[in-house]
């Protein structure tokens, strides 16, 4: 594969397992709490990410396997830890009332992923990759501002206990993002998809291991309530395998900030499905919220 335009397909793969895996997600945390939940994702993955990942190092060719320095070890304990965390929070803005308002501040990642890179990371953003972010975040913010009922509360809802949740969220996947890059080219492999499938493999690794441990500690009964949602995990550990190989792949050919900020196109996907499918008609602003974030995108694939 490429390095040129693979980030943009990896970004795609990504993106559509994981609109599937959050609507699964979404329905599953219906029955069980979202700490459970996320572990589903995690447990159930790992047999398809370690799957994948002894495929890429059996492979002719494949390069072999780098014994990981500590550089890798101390970004991927981050990134695991901070995906955890924000995957629990957002879990639970799936209780809340005011959950588009939440998920407006979580979309906030893709520019938190920028500032974070820019500043802590040493990530070079180029002039036109800010121009194409900041169009595509303003996008995502008028697209949830046209779905959101103000009413007679008006502005008051931009900040509340979603918009704090929403906010925690987005900055701990933006950390999570740029940590995965980081310790997948600390490994400094010739065969990027091989340093995706590594760092991902230990870092799910790391994520089983911590949620247990917590769970053994607050409660001993956890694994019987997964099992009889066996289906559902099933099918949240297939897509978030499958779109955890497209996030950690697309970090390591191209910086985090442009990976989400293509991510975005997500939400474009979403608005046609409603439109096609669902006959539901858009709004004006909606279109506008629309158009910004394709501008954005075309902007990044130009680059």
């Amino acid at each position: 594969m490429d390095h040129a335009n693979a980030w943009i397909w990896l970004t795609l793969l990504a993106v559509v397992s994981q609109s599937a895996r959050t609507a699964a997600q979404r329905q599953l945390s219906r029955r069980l709490d979202e700490v459970l939940v996320a572990l589903s994702r995690y447990l159930f993955g790992l047999p398809f990410v370690a799957g994948y990942f002894v495929f890429l190092l059996s492979r002719e060719g494949a390069g072999g396997f780098a014994m990981p320095g500590l550089t890798f070890w101390g970004f991927v304990f981050l990134a695991s830890v901070a995906q955890v965390i924000a995957t629990v929070l957002m879990l639970r803005l799936f209780h809340l009332r005011n959950f588009a308002v939440g998920i407006t501040y979580v979309r906030s990642e893709t520019f938190l992923t920028a500032l974070l890179g820019a500043v802590f990371f040493g990530e070079a953003i180029a002039l036109f990759g800010w121009i194409a972010i900041v169009i595509s975040v303003l996008g995502v913010i008028v697209l949830n501002v046209a779905r959101q009922d103000l009413g007679t509360s008006g502005w008051s809802l931009i900040w509340n206990p979603a918009a704090a949740l929403g906010l925690g969220a987005g900055l701990l996947f933006a950390l999570t993002s740029l940590s995965i890059r980081t310790a997948s080219l600390s490994l400094g492999q010739k065969d990027f998809l091989l340093s995706g499938a590594t760092t991902l493999l230990f870092t799910i690794i790391i994520q089983i291991i911590v949620m247990v441990i917590w769970l053994l500690w607050k409660r001993r009964a956890f694994l019987a309530p997964l099992l009889e949602e066996w289906r559902s995990c099933l099918f949240i550990g297939f897509f978030s395998g499958l779109g955890s190989i497209g996030w950690f792949t697309a970090f390591t050919v191209q910086i985090a900030s442009y990976v989400k900020a293509l991510s975005q196109i997500e939400l474009i996907l979403a608005i046609g499905v409603s439109s096609l499918f669902f006959k539901e008609k858009i709004k004006p602003l909606e279109i506008l919220g629309v158009g910004l974030i394709a501008a954005g995108v075309l902007c990044l694939v130009w680059i």
